[in-house]
């Protein structure tokens, strides 16, 4: 099901992704291969293509199509008003429109072939419409072609240009017939820096220092320490998280927790450290596969570790396997790639030149994963992988000391001597001896109430067929001539009648016994305590121990369970011994009532006998596991070595004689495990001679096996580099190989798109022939170049300035990220005020031209943390374990989860929302509310959604009413001892400006309308403040509102 899930997002991406594209905007070319070839496609060939061609017209190849049919021409390059096609399609020439026997053409597709008539109907000779061969693809695709640097534009107004990128946005908008918006104001362009940079609003001193700072680098001064900060490496962690598809759970619907903290707090750091992209990268591919790899780059390797892990019951091992390796593809393919490669996993790419081939090319470079598959029976498995212990210089000092006097214990209990081979012997004839002291009841009478039918065997014992209901009550009655009986043993034996051999009776060989009553004369004999083998599964003692009537069997399913399928290759006889609080003197007969209630499913006992003992001791035969009873019994001379080593093993676990030894043995282990190391999932590779073989999946099966295939990169692009190792290390080295188009690209894309809220090439996720053309495809090659080379020398810069070079020293390193972002936040085109005329919003309204500044409301984390910020509540704590902000209750009630939200308290209450536990079945429901992703996979683009709910959890959520109290509070302390000026302190750390007077008005009124209010109901007054305090509640009470209000704003809430 997970296949099909994963197929229908693919096919749904696909599609949303080209119905965009048919929305071309008028300032932008028409593309035939993105734009008109879907449509011929989807409805035009299937009656005008090679296998048909009605009317003799063909519209599956050029030269065909400007021929024509019968009718002649129908395409007529600059001329859609006498075009044929165009008539058809519209039905104005009087005959029925096409396509034939089909829906009308929707009217935006209409309007896109007009458009491409008109604009000269360009159509490569090599494009042919419906092929789905790579072969047959167009000349080189522009994303597929190494992007050159391209020479700055001249533009009509250089005194605009602060660097490089406003040449070519100002180039455009010149072309355009349209003028950059003129600049923000300063308090506006400081809060967008501050929220670029480093997620979080100014203070008001900072506001104040930048407003006074009147030098001609004061703005560079705040990019630098902003770019500085330990938050930024927070604030742009956050959206490389969204691609890493990190959380702190498994997913599925066991969607337990993991520990994967270490990594974000990588990444946070590496932002932090300016690491370069081209390390950035190759760490967290393949960073356990470095020469002499640090702690740091195995960490890193966690970036793949992020997959979903499925431990739902019946999990096919090789299927979940098979999903990792599909997971790791596709979002390497689309982090670094920017490509759709998922779409080939079942065949050719529709539209793109990736083959299936390709695709599991690239899937054999993941192959080589080291990992283990923890065996659950019945070809069922958990995929596991490495797990790097990160302790503390303490913690593993202590360890050491811990782990080195159990070994000197170990070793001395070891030591052989004459009076140590003594008590062996003489512990195995005991051991012997007590075995006999057991005596099989005899079953006179025997019943099921769940109809289920017995059969006894010479050995006594009983073997049970028939039904199997959930609910079973085993109600045997027996008779013995043994005296004083001090425990009841029930044996749960396996047998081949049974399914997998038993020893229970559900179709996996397990049982369920949830209670058990014994009985003489009617009287109830009482249990003092209960054992049961070392092969349980799960022991409830406690519902062996109570009374009958108190134990509640119906409504609570569960007792002594077994999971048979760990032995599945030899079962084992399972057995529970009961002793009697005192001994039964003369029972003659027993009546024994095993009660079954597994819930569900039927698991009851496949065979059983009963047997009693008078021993003093009855519980030693528990101790002995049930594999080596028979080797107990065997002879010492006929063991074998193995066997003679487990029984001395068994002999030091079990004598007296070493239990000073044990116990102390006991007490180190369990300091050991009370030593609580953090870990860290990471990357291993297998050595090369133990490599699996990858093969080609026919349709995507994971079963579908057809012929081998070795690890190579997609035809279309560049082949390894020729010193690159074939295997992960190799493809890291690929993807930042200079000989790269793709990956310089698609990452300045992203940073540019998380700065004006849309990339050059709107589709981030997708630089195929589908998706969306750069809208300014000069500055995309020219950010991508800088950014992979470094500024070269005399770089042709209108200022003078070289951000790239000044970001890190006078020698710009390439792959530099501050220093890309130090490029696009100096410029004049991220300056502009976001305020857009009318004309500009007819012609323009997507801000594509970036004729203005960037605006809209900020991302799910940062619509948390402004509040806590502007509330005076953010800690500002950095890394660490993932925390646990207050949330509705109830969210994480799940009947297959023990696991409940145990709300964190101090400062960890209040960290960065970049810290939440992110459970993907059960996210932050506020976040989740402001578009927040559930990180099942990667995901390059977040929706960006306007509800009613958004507002109304602002409103009302229980953390937002806590910003507001806090927020009221620092306007009070802070704000002055007017009330006017109180509110206006609070409009000014919300907003960063400086309220004007009708702003002001509104405010002031509300609260003296709220006041009234509140003076008018004080249970109200007291519910919203959380006080008893006798303080002017009703005034308080309004300060509340007024700064819930002020938290809600738009301004507030929006990047202006």
């Amino acid at each position: 099901m997970s296949r099909i899930f994963k197929l229908t997002i693919c096919a749904i991406v696909a599609v949303s992704v080209m119905m965009a594209a048919r929305f071309v905007q008028a300032s932008q070319s028409i593309d035939f291969n993105r734009d008109i070839k879907p449509i011929f496609e989807a409805h035009c060939i299937q009656c005008h293509g090679a296998k048909k061609a009605a009317g003799q017209l063909r519209l599956d190849n050029k030269a065909s199509a400007m021929k024509g049919g019968i009718s002649g021409a129908i395409i007529l390059p600059n001329n859609s008003r006498t075009s044929i096609l165009l008539a058809r399609l519209t039905g104005s020439d009087g005959q029925a429109k096409m396509p034939m026997g089909g829906d009308p053409l929707p009217p935006e597709q209409i309007e896109l072939i007009r458009k491409w008539i008109d604009a000269g109907a360009v159509w490569d000779e090599k494009m042919e419409v419906g092929s789905q061969k790579p072969e047959a693809a167009p000349p080189i695709h522009w994303a597929y072609r190494k992007p050159v640097r391209p020479t700055v534009p001249t533009v009509k107004n250089p005194a605009w240009v602060r660097n490089p990128i406003d040449a070519f946005v100002l180039a455009r908008l010149e072309k355009e017939g349209l003028q950059p918006s003129p600049e923000a104001s300063k308090e506006t362009i400081l809060r967008r820096l501050y929220l670029d940079l480093i997620g979080l609003p100014p203070n008001i001193k900072e506001i104040d220092d930048f407003l006074a700072d009147n030098s001609t680098n004061a703005y560079e001064k705040v990019v630098d320490k902003l770019l500085a900060s330990s938050h930024f490496g927070e604030r742009w962690a956050r959206p490389w998280l969204d691609l890493a598809r990190y959380a702190d759970s498994n997913g599925y619907e066991k969607d337990r927790p993991r520990v994967m903290w270490k990594f974000r707090d990588w990444v946070i750091n590496a932002f932090n450290q300016n690491k370069p992209f081209d390390e950035f990268t190759i760490e967290q591919l393949a960073g356990d596969m470095l020469p002499g790899a640090s702690i740091d780059q195995k960490i890193a390797s966690g970036f793949h570790r992020n997959t979903l892990l499925n431990q739902e019951g019946g999990v096919d091992d090789e299927e979940a396997r098979f999903e990792t390796l599909i997971d790791r593809v596709n979002t390497t393919a689309t982090v670094w790639l920017g490509s759709t490669m998922g779409c080939a996993q079942c065949h050719n790419h529709k539209y793109d030149p990736f083959s299936q081939k390709d695709y599991y090319k690239l899937m054999a470079f993941f192959d080589n994963h080291e990992y283990k598959i923890l065996e659950l029976g019945n070809s069922e498995g958990w995929v596991v992988e490495p797990e790097l212990e990160l302790p503390t210089p303490e913690q593993e000092a202590k360890r050491s000391a811990l782990k080195n006097e159990i070994s000197q214990l170990e070793t001395k209990i070891k030591e052989e001597s004459a009076a140590t081979v003594a008590a062996l012997t003489k512990w195995e004839a005991d051991q012997i001896a007590e075995a006999g002291k057991w005596i099989p009841l005899d079953p006179i009478e025997f019943k099921s109430t769940g109809g289920a039918t017995f059969t006894k065997l010479d050995d006594k014992s009983l073997l049970v067929s028939g039904e199997n209901p959930e609910r079973d009550d085993y109600v045997i009655k027996a008779r013995t001539s043994a005296r004083n009986l001090s425990a009841l043993r029930i044996e749960v034996l396996p047998d081949a009648r049974l399914p997998r051999g038993g020893p229970g009776r559900d179709p996996y060989g397990n049982f369920v016994l949830s209670s058990v009553t014994v009985s003489t004369n009617e009287q109830a004999a009482k249990i003092a305590t209960a054992r049961v083998d070392n092969n349980a599964s799960f022991f409830d003692v406690d519902r062996f121990l109570k009374p009958p009537k108190t134990m509640a069997v119906n409504d609570n399913p569960g007792g002594w369970s077994i999971d048979a399928t760990r032995d599945q290759n030899e079962r084992l006889p399972r057995q529970m011994v009961l002793q009697f609080e005192t001994p039964l003197l003369n029972p003659g007969e027993l009546t024994v009532t095993l009660k079954h209630f597994a819930g569900g499913l039927g698991q009851g006992l496949g065979r059983v006998r009963l047997s009693a003992t008078n021993s003093a001791d009855p519980m030693q035969v528990v101790r002995i596991p049930a594999a080596m009873k028979p080797v107990l019994a065997m002879p010492a001379a006929k063991r074998s070595e193995r066997q003679t080593a487990d029984v001395k093993k068994l002999f030091r676990d079990l004598s007296p004689l070493y239990k000073t030894e044990r116990d102390r043995i006991t007490a180190l282990k369990k300091e050991l495990d009370n030593i609580k190391i953090v870990t860290a999932l990471i990357m291993g590779e297998k050595q090369t001679y133990d490599r699996p073989s990858t093969y080609f999946h026919e349709r995507g099966g994971y079963l579908n096996k057809t012929e081998k295939v070795y690890a190579a990169t997609p035809a279309v692009l560049p082949s390894l580099p020729d010193s690159a190792p074939i295997n992960r290390l190799g493809l890291a080295y690929w993807l930042v190989d200079e000989s790269n188009p793709l990956t310089a690209r698609v990452a300045v894309n992203r940073f540019w798109e998380a700065i004006f809220g849309r990339g050059l090439v709107l589709t981030a996720e997708d630089f195929g022939t589908q998706g969306e053309a750069p809208s300014h495809p000069e500055l995309l090659d020219w950010l991508a170049v800088e950014f992979r080379n470094g500024t070269e020398s005399g770089s042709d810069l209108a200022s003078g300035a070289n951000p790239l070079a000044t970001a890190r020293g006078t020698v710009p390193e390439r792959w530099n990220i501050k220093a890309l972002l130090k490029t696009i936040v100096m410029s004049a085109t991220y300056r502009q005020s976001s305020k857009a005329s009318s004309t500009l919003l007819e012609k323009d309204p997507y801000n594509r031209l970036l004729a203005r500044g960037p605006r809209f409301r900020v991302e799910a984390e940062m619509v948390r943390d402004l509040g806590l910020s502007l509330s005076g509540l953010l800690s500002s704590k950095i890394g660490g374990p993932s925390v646990f902000p207050v949330q509705p209750e109830g969210i994480w009630n799940n009947p297959y989860s023990s696991d409940k939200w145990l709300t964190s308290q101090g400062e960890d209450r209040y960290r960065r929302s970049l810290y939440t536990f992110i459970r993907r079945t059960s996210p932050h429901p506020a976040m989740s509310t402001f578009d927040q992703m559930t990180r099942e996979v990667c995901t390059v683009r977040r929706p960006r959604t306007n509800t009613p709910l958004q507002s109304l959890t602002l409103l009302n959520d229980e953390a937002a009413m806590e910003n507001a109290r806090a927020l009221a509070k620092r306007m009070v302390s802070e704000g002055g001892g007017e009330l006017k000026s109180q509110v206006a302190y609070g409009f000014r750390l919300c907003t960063s400006r400086a309220a004007k007077p009708a702003e002001l008005s509104r405010l002031l009124a509300l609260y003296e309308q709220q006041l009234t209010i509140y003076r008018n109901d004080e249970k109200a007054a007291r519910q919203l403040t959380r006080t008893v305090e006798p303080t002017p509640l009703a005034d308080f009470a309004a300060r509340i509102i007024v700064a819930n209000v002020l938290l809600n704003l738009d301004e507030t809430l929006t990047k202006e």
